[in-house]
């Protein structure tokens, strides 16, 4: 059965019960839907929806930020942008002791931004950060300081017009940070790898699909037609990743993908994924994910619980 929480947002559990699909009060007749809430507590279940949204929160010093598989406690200020449709997420209490929190949250149709004038090339850099926010995108602070007076305003407009022109405002001024961080593995967000070169398009469409096996930077660079030391060097300029890293990365996604959708073992999920023992794997994951793989996969069956 669905269930309403404060008779605005209607959550329906998936089938395979892994995840919560929102149902939002976004019409479709509206360009975009924000709300303001002062809150004690984050009691909202993991989550995601069709809709694009921008989060804003600040004063939740200590809340744990869930995005795919990135998992990080945030300071006083925190500003996320999620394109995916698919991208489960939720900002949960954790060690945050707060009771003035304040969250401000826009959602806006993939329809409305991406079909209309948005295509246009006045846009590219708005266009260009919704493909990065597929995975999540975290803003850094001077970001959020910057901006914090038109989140304000937007919030109180009352004119339709002007609301949607400071949003517009809003999106393209975000756009213009380069160090806004993408947050979730590509693997886990179910997001193709995507490049403006072709040739670390081809490695990195080989390395999605044969992830479980051994990769090697010989083979690699063969695909490719290059030397190992000059594909080495040519993938890290492109991706701004040294190969291993970008490897690991993608298994990491993967196998995080299997801890919150199946009920195989830590070490059945390793060996699936490609690593070459569990300890390594073990190591690893707490290192990239600052948790446990068994840590992971209870902090989303935690999440799930509706309250």
């Amino acid at each position: 059965m669905p269930t309403t929480i404060n008779d605005t947002i209607t959550i329906m559990p998936e089938k395979d019960n892994s995840i919560i699909h929102e149902i939002t009060p976004l019409s479709q007749r509206d360009c975009f839907y924000i709300v303001e809430r002062f809150k004690s507590e984050f009691t909202y279940p993991i989550h995601c929806h069709q809709e694009f949204e921008l989060n804003f929160i600040e004063k939740a010093s200590g809340v744990r930020r869930i995005v795919g598989d990135s998992v990080e406690v945030i300071d006083d200020y925190d500003l996320v942008l999620i394109t995916g449709d698919q991208l489960e997420h939720v900002w949960e209490q954790h060690e945050c002791r707060s009771m003035d929190m304040r969250e401000i949250t826009i959602q806006f149709s993939s329809e409305w931004v991406l079909n209309n004038f948005l295509a246009k090339n006045q846009f590219d850099s708005i266009r260009r950060m919704f493909i990065k926010a597929q995975k999540g995108l975290v803003f850094p602070r001077r970001a959020i300081l910057r901006n914090y007076t038109v989140l304000e305003e937007l919030v109180r407009e009352k004119q339709g017009f002007y609301s949607v022109i400071k949003f517009l405002s809003l999106l393209y001024e975000l756009s213009l940070y380069d160090d806004a961080r993408v947050l979730s593995s590509t693997s886990f967000a179910r997001i193709e790898a995507t490049s403006d070169s072709r040739r670390v398009q081809k490695v990195q469409n080989y390395i999605s699909e044969n992830y479980r096996e051994d990769l090697s930077l010989n083979h690699l660079a063969d695909l490719i037609g290059m030397t190992p030391v000059a594909f080495s060097r040519f993938f890290k300029v492109r991706t701004g990743k040294n190969l291993s890293d970008y490897i690991i990365n993608i298994r990491l996604g993967y196998a995080s993908r299997k801890l919150i959708e199946t009920t195989d073992s830590i070490a059945e999920i390793c060996d699936a994924c490609g690593f070459n023992n569990l300890s390594n794997f073990n190591r690893l994951f707490k290192k990239k994910k600052l948790c446990t793989p068994k840590e992971f996969r209870e902090n989303y069956k935690k999440t799930k619980i509706i309250v």
